[in-house]
């Protein structure tokens, strides 16, 4: 019998602790709580009505005295749609905030850089350049037209040696239904010879329009891979191992530049990393240069001077 009772007493004690234990983790939030964050959280960031907002258990403690931490998620369907948000929460539950902590002792652009796989890649510009220029393209893209024609020639020239340009693929499929075979094609010439390459991405960014005027979609992807065999003969590649590659059309290492775009958080083409710092759309060429001086002043580099850009000439 004192046995019986020694043992149920363990086990109530256990229980009791384990349920101190389970509070100092979490505490649920009180309703009225729930009702208050929410209602901030959807003034503040402008929630639509059709977007729900889950409030979370609250966390006892944090970085900060004073402040438990609850979290948030904004789900607008699906998982893409869907973005948890931590807040801190003041111990009377009268107050919260929302703080972004910095880690000063890592450097946020090297850490960017080096999530981009460069393995093989063509470059334009020396390959022992301090300041790297990722360009995440899509052949198909107007926009991505527009920027390469601010890259080539004029910045590159003015930039000599001081910075090496890449290209990385990010074909929006979706809109763009030749992008991804123009990419698989380049990256067949870039498996043989670099320049020709870079020549392939010169045309077609010039010229998409003759792609575009093919009446049929395989009449569009024929003009392509014609267009990649000549500048394959042009440079005197292996003929019969490029045609055998276009002929595959292996989108392996396409889909594997798009996945880690999506890391990056590329939404959209032209995207550029400058030594790891994220460029948006097709911008002036003036705030590229910007951001290549910063870059070259960081590596402890010279910059080159800047000749006055020529006024556009007048419409007729």
């Amino acid at each position: 019998m004192l046995r019986r009772f020694l043992v149920t007493t363990i086990r109530r004690s256990f229980l009791i602790l384990l349920l101190i234990c389970l509070g100092c983790v979490a505490q649920s939030t009180p309703p009225d709580l729930v009702r208050r964050i929410e209602r901030q959280v959807r003034a503040h960031y402008t929630v639509p009505p059709e977007v729900k907002v889950t409030v979370g258990t609250i966390t006892p403690g944090s970085d900060w005295p004073g402040y438990d931490t609850v979290s948030v998620t904004l789900d607008g369907g699906g998982d893409s749609n869907k973005q948890d948000l931590k807040f801190l929460l003041s111990k009377d539950r009268t107050t919260m905030l929302r703080v972004t902590k910095f880690d000063l002792s890592k450097d946020p652009f090297a850490e960017v850089m080096s999530k981009i796989d460069l393995t093989g890649r063509p470059s334009r510009g020396a390959k022992s350049a301090k300041v790297v220029v990722v360009n995440f393209d899509d052949f198909e893209c107007p926009y991505c037209a527009g920027m390469h024609q601010t890259l080539f020639p004029q910045i590159f020239k003015e930039y000599g040696d001081r910075v090496s340009f890449i290209y990385k693929d990010f074909p929006l499929a979706e809109i763009h239904p030749w992008a991804i075979h123009a990419a698989v094609d380049a990256n067949c010439l870039a498996a043989q010879n670099a320049d020709s390459y870079w020549d392939f991405a010169d045309y077609i960014h010039a010229n998409k329009r003759e792609v575009d005027n093919e009446k049929t979609p395989g009449a569009r992807l024929d003009a392509i891979d014609k267009l990649a065999m000549l500048q394959g003969q042009k440079h005197n590649v292996d003929v019969a191992k490029l045609q055998s590659c276009i002929k595959a059309q292996n989108e392996d290492a396409v889909r594997a530049s798009m996945k880690e775009a999506d890391a990056l958080g590329v939404n959209g083409t032209p995207t550029l990393f400058i030594n790891g710092q994220k460029i948006d759309g097709a911008v002036a060429g003036s705030e590229i240069r910007a951001a290549l001086d910063s870059a070259l002043r960081d590596a402890g580099q010279p910059v080159p001077e800047h000749l006055p850009t020529a006024p556009a000439p007048a419409s007729k």
